[in-house]
């Protein structure tokens, strides 16, 4: 499917209050569930649409308890950015596998106990292929 670009855009907005903001952030899930099955056949991604709407289900849990409007309208403006940029295939097909991998959040580990096991795994992530 061909996608004018314009057809995305949304100008920047100011969230008035935090009803608003959170108005606005699902509406911004809606847009990315009602997409998953055309960004899967868009990219060819050899993962099912249950899969990828956990995905993207998980990448907005992991900001759930943000409570600042501004940062909150930060994250807007980040993920309507994503949104269009993979809805018009600016991205390539590693970019897209990245929103499928789980984060690497764990316990801060200190200096110590990476010294004590003999490497560092934080200093190099994986690419996206290397799931």
């Amino acid at each position: 499917m061909n996608t004018i670009p314009a057809r995305l855009a949304r100008a920047a907005q100011i969230s008035a209050s935090p009803e608003q903001a959170r108005q606005r952030v699902f509406q911004l899930y809606r847009d990315w569930y009602r997409a998953a099955p055309e960004i899967i056949s868009l990219y060819a991604l050899p993962v099912s649409v249950p899969f990828f709407r956990h995905a993207i289900r998980r990448k907005f849990e992991e900001n759930r308890y943000v409570t600042d409007q501004r940062v909150i309208d930060v994250l807007l403006l980040k993920g309507r950015q994503e949104y269009q940029e993979t809805m018009n295939q600016w991205k390539m097909y590693d970019h897209v596998m990245g929103i499928l991998l789980e984060s690497r959040k764990g316990r801060p580990r200190s200096f110590l106990e990476k010294f004590y096991e003999g490497r560092d795994e934080d200093a190099v992530l994986p690419a996206a292929t290397g799931v």
